[in-house]
């Protein structure tokens, strides 16, 4: 459905993508995932005809942006970061403007209200709105025109839990349809994990990682994790017993402890019995599978949150 090749974007001297090669396949579900600044939203402003790359070549379909341009914003649905509408416009008012650009009727209307779950609010203006709202709103206006490529930046970002769940719910029952291909950039792993078949990791405008988050940690940062804290000090003996059984990184040693292990179930007894026979309290301790964020650390050195 995407080909990407060879693309760069530059804005003065910030190189802000950095001949990038993508291939997305149709109806796949794609994470973009990296910090601010990585890239994601300019890659995604090219896919989406809004910036004009550099160098190389994008084809959604087989069609490209300087001779298909009225086929692709067609055959396209848009959700950016922040999305304005007239406030003094109800939700049912807003979408049948949106709808009409695509030649459509008010029974298509109806069918995004019910969809992205408004239809208690149609007659809403949209400056009353909740932000939760106003991101479904903009959500069913990406929808009206049955998208075969659907484009999401970063459209839960500052959405409580749950205003984020109901986003989550609504793009997958979408995807149960099995015709739409969807990109969406996010920083926040659980959405990417949750919502998306393949996942893409980039930083200062290249590509890190590509693959299923099963693959990605496989390849980059396999293993499981047990983190603790201990009321005091290891002795230099135990200290020894421990490093010397498994590999402990320790951000304060012998008092935090982090183990990267192939098995917590077989790694956690022998832990346990030198803490034990220390004499050690255990103030925290958790046992985990990795995470995408432990895999952008693995690649990058830093966490995802980091600015």
């Amino acid at each position: 459905m995407i080909t990407i090749q060879s693309l760069s974007k530059s804005f003065k001297e910030f190189q802000a993508v950095n001949n990038v090669s993508l291939t997305i396949p149709a109806t796949q579900y794609v994470a973009l995932l990296g910090p601010n600044g990585a890239g994601k939203t300019t890659l995604v402003e090219m896919i989406e005809g809004l910036q004009t790359p550099d160098t190389g070549t994008i084809t959604i379909a087989g069609k490209n942006w300087r001779h298909h341009a009225g086929q692709l914003r067609a055959m396209m649905g848009l959700s950016l970061q922040e999305t304005k509408f007239i406030d003094k416009m109800t939700v049912s008012e807003t979408l049948d403007l949106f709808g009409s650009f695509y030649r459509l009727g008010k029974d298509r209307t109806a069918e995004i209200l019910d969809r992205v779950n408004l239809r208690e609010k149609k007659g809403a203006f949209v400056v009353n709105l909740s932000g939760g709202q106003r991101q479904k709103l903009a959500l069913g206006v990406a929808l009206l025109n049955y998208p075969e490529v659907l484009l999401l930046d970063e459209p839960t970002t500052g959405l409580d839990p749950n205003a984020r769940r109901e986003i989550w719910d609504i793009l997958m029952e979408l995807k149960k349809n099995g015709r739409t291909t969807m990109i969406l950039t996010t920083h926040y792993m659980e959405e990417a994990a949750t919502l998306c078949d393949r996942i893409v990791i980039m930083d200062r405008g290249r590509i890190l990682a590509d693959g299923t988050l099963h693959a990605l940690l496989d390849t980059f940062s396999a293993g499981e994790l047990i983190e603790f804290e201990l009321d005091q000090p290891l002795r230099p003996a135990s200290l020894a017993d421990l490093t010397g059984l498994m590999a402990v990184e320790w951000p304060q040693p012998g008092v935090r402890g982090r183990l990267t292990v192939a098995s917590i179930t077989e790694s956690l007894p022998p832990l346990l019995a030198i803490l034990r026979a220390e004499g050690a309290q255990i103030r925290e301790f958790e046992c985990r599978k990795k995470t995408l964020d432990d895999l952008f650390v693995a690649l990058t050195g830093r966490r995802l949150d980091e600015n």
